[in-house]
C-alpha cells in the first residue's frame, strides 16, 4: 500500500508542479523556453523537486496519520 501511496503523490507533485510552471511560464515565448538551456534547467528541475516532495509529504502523512 505504502508503494501506491508513494506513487500516487510523485504523479500528484508532478501534475502540480506542471501547473505551477504553467503560471510562471505564461510570459515566455516559445522559441526561448526551447533555446535557453538554463531555463530548462531550472524550472525542470523545480518540477522535479515538487514532485519529490509532494511524494515525501504523501508518505509522511501515511505512516503518520493513516497507520
Amino acid at each position: 500500500m505504502i508503494y501506491g501511496v508513494g506513487l500516487i503523490g510523485f504523479l500528484a507533485g508532478f501534475v502540480l508542479g506542471q501547473m505551477i510552471l504553467m503560471v510562471l511560464l505564461r510570459d515566455r515565448k516559445k522559441e526561448e523556453l526551447l533555446e535557453n538551456k538554463a531555463l530548462q534547467r531550472k524550472y525542470g528541475t523545480l518540477n522535479w523537486l515538487i514532485a519529490l516532495l509532494t511524494m515525501a509529504s504523501a508518505l509522511y502523512i501515511y505512516t503518520h496519520w493513516v497507520e
